[in-house]
């Protein structure tokens, strides 16, 4: 066999950039500059669900962590990470190294150094896009998906590190920061 006896898990847009929010991907599908060196080491990987496509689907808004810091969204959240956790567990008591947890800086969901805030409240139309953009901010958090996500994982004794890659336009320093 030749098993590397390690996983990492990581967010879904980092191996599928379709899911995001147009026009915030910076990378066409796969963010490879962040994996390379855990691909080429053959560690294994574990895409967790996105919880803003199972929620709300393809054609949500943008939106900020308060707007999605809802118990009913949470719920959402531990429903489907579950799935992922029973099997995280099974690879650990199997003697599988689970490297770490990855996410995306800056999402409201999926941010582990990062998250974004900022809701203002009301309709927007033309005459307040700009303002309401202009109050959003990104803050040392982390989003209300990898809040839970560590959160299940510490109930259960697992002890995951989280990191994190932010996307930036030229892909470069893209790497995952721990």
């Amino acid at each position: 066999m030749k098993r590397s006896g390690s996983v990492l898990v990581v967010c879904h847009c980092v191996l599928n950039a379709n899911t995001k929010i147009y026009p915030l991907a910076r990378y066409a599908g796969v963010f490879i500059e962040a994996l390379e060196d855990y691909l080429k080491r053959g560690v294994g990987l574990i895409q967790l669900p996105c919880p803003e496509v199972t929620y709300l689907g393809m054609y949500r808004w943008g939106m900020t962590r308060e707007q999605y810091d809802h118990p009913r969204f949470r719920r959402h959240c531990r429903e489907i990470f579950e799935p992922i956790l029973d099997h995280l567990v099974a690879l650990d008591r199997a003697g599988c190294d689970i490297e770490g947890v990855v996410g995306m800086d800056g999402s409201p969901n999926c941010g582990v150094h990062t998250t974004c805030v900022g809701f203002t409240g009301g309709e927007l139309d033309h005459r307040r896009v700009r303002s309401c953009l202009g109050n959003l901010r990104k803050i040392e958090r982390f989003g209300v998906f990898m809040a839970i996500v560590r959160e299940m994982l510490m109930q259960t004794g697992l002890q995951v590190r989280f990191g994190a890659v932010e996307e930036q336009g030229d892909n470069k320093g893209n790497e995952i920061t721990w």
